[in-house]
């Protein structure tokens, strides 16, 4: 009989999962309780193919197609290629927040590891909000952050075959108003729903956003609040993407880093006032069906 056991990695956030084969059948339950508790969970030495992935994500709901506007893996439309020589997404973010109802699970699946760096950092944003000092996490209740695909992080220095992967990754444009603060739809936990994609703040003028957004995005990337996710071949990592955010580290030189991600279609948010987020541009229907 094999023992099955979660090993907490950080106080935190995150937690290793022993004894349950991701190929096979296992108690989903389990699986959910332990990603509420841990927000992030880490399968090692599994023998999982495409196909093996997307029956473990399925296992959480139904899935999502691999990204609104970035293509998906030849003949596989729910898996998207997250590859470095494609480009390197190192800024901190929570997966598809510009469309209305984005992923409410995230997995991540190695084929090809550095022998050094290119971790991914997973963060926290319930422990975040609970940080928060009373005045402010009562002022961040009230707001709504608008997020968007389509803000300029093009840099002039930046070479034309990474200009032309922003001309495909914003050839939809999409803008949802969120709320700030998300109340998670099984636990009710509260948590900071920003990320890279809120680029402003309702009623609010440009400077005033940022500084606000930089100010609660400050308590979610705190260490504490952080777990450091280092890749090794056949690894599978499962993460809530309701209340997570993530960060692949740019710190392996010019090796090749490939993964594979599935995502789990999530609801529309819902913030402290019971409203729920409302899409100002773009379809999102042909991304889920949510």
């Amino acid at each position: 009989m094999t023992l099955i056991d979660i090993r907490k990695i950080t106080g935190r956030i995150g937690a290793e999962v022993i004894g349950i084969d991701p190929a096979s059948d296992f108690d989903v339950q389990f699986v959910k309780d332990a990603l509420h508790e841990h927000k992030a969970l880490v399968f090692k030495n599994v023998s999982l193919d495409d196909e093996g992935q997307l029956r473990f994500a399925a296992r959480f709901g139904e899935l999502t197609k691999a990204h609104p506007t970035v293509p998906s893996v030849d003949g596989a439309p729910s898996i998207l290629p997250v590859d470095s020589e494609e480009g390197r997404a190192n800024q901190w973010h929570t997966d598809v927040t510009f469309v209305v109802a984005p992923p409410k699970a995230s997995t991540l699946r190695s084929l090809v590891v550095p022998p050094y760096g290119g971790e991914t950092l997973i963060a926290n944003t319930a422990a975040a909000y609970r940080d928060l000092p009373s005045p402010l996490r009562a002022f961040a209740d009230t707001l709504r952050a608008v997020h968007t695909n389509d803000y300029d992080y093009v840099q002039p220095s930046l070479s034309d075959k990474e200009k032309a992967r922003r001309e495909i990754f914003v050839s939809q444009k999409f803008r949802t108003a969120h709320p700030v603060v998300r109340v998670h739809p099984e636990t009710g936990e509260r948590g900071l729903f920003i990320g890279g994609f809120a680029q402003r703040i309702v009623g609010l003028s440009t400077t005033e956003s940022r500084d606000i957004l930089r100010l609660l995005q400050s308590y979610v990337t705190r260490p504490e609040n952080i777990v450091r996710v280092a890749w090794e071949p056949n690894q599978l990592v499962l993460f809530d993407n309701r209340i997570t955010q993530h960060y692949a580290i740019d710190n392996y030189d010019d090796l090749p880093r490939r993964l594979h991600r599935v995502t789990v279609a999530g609801d529309v948010p819902v913030g402290v006032d019971g409203e729920r987020s409302e899409s100002l541009e773009g379809d999102a229907s042909h991304y889920t069906t949510i």
